[in-house]
């Protein structure tokens, strides 16, 4: 049986209308420092965007989702942030901003697997 570890991880949100503060969960970043484990999974739900701005441009906001994604890998292509530390990553990419795509405050949990448990809080709190 796997040792228990703790991870971080945020909530990501699409504010389609940053005035209005109104949100869709849209993904999860998970971080387990111990397990040297770093993922984010991402679910767009084009009905329930479409309901709260059906004006939104859903091309310009998976690209900036995909983005995102290549930046958490670390992998070629990420620019100068996608190539720091996958802490110093994680942080960035859960730092506060105003913009259509924001991160909730960071959480913490237990887990023995972190692919689970990102599993689990993508089911729980984006599908």
């Amino acid at each position: 049986m796997p040792a228990i570890s703790s991870y971080d991880y945020a909530i990501i949100r699409l504010v389609p209308g940053v005035e209005r503060g109104e949100c869709i969960n849209v993904g999860i970043i998970l971080f387990c420092r111990t397990r040297r484990f770093m993922e984010a999974r991402i679910h767009l739900d084009e009905a329930r965007i479409h309901a709260l701005a059906p004006t939104l441009d859903l091309k310009a906001v998976q690209t900036e989702l995909d983005h995102l994604l290549l930046v958490c890998s670390g992998k070629e292509g990420s620019g100068p942030i996608g190539q720091l530390s996958q802490s110093e990553r994680f942080h960035w990419l859960v730092s506060p901003r105003s913009t259509i795509i924001q991160t909730s405050p960071v959480h913490s949990g237990l887990c023995q697997q972190p692919e689970s448990a990102l599993t689990s809080l993508l089911h729980k709190l984006v599908l």
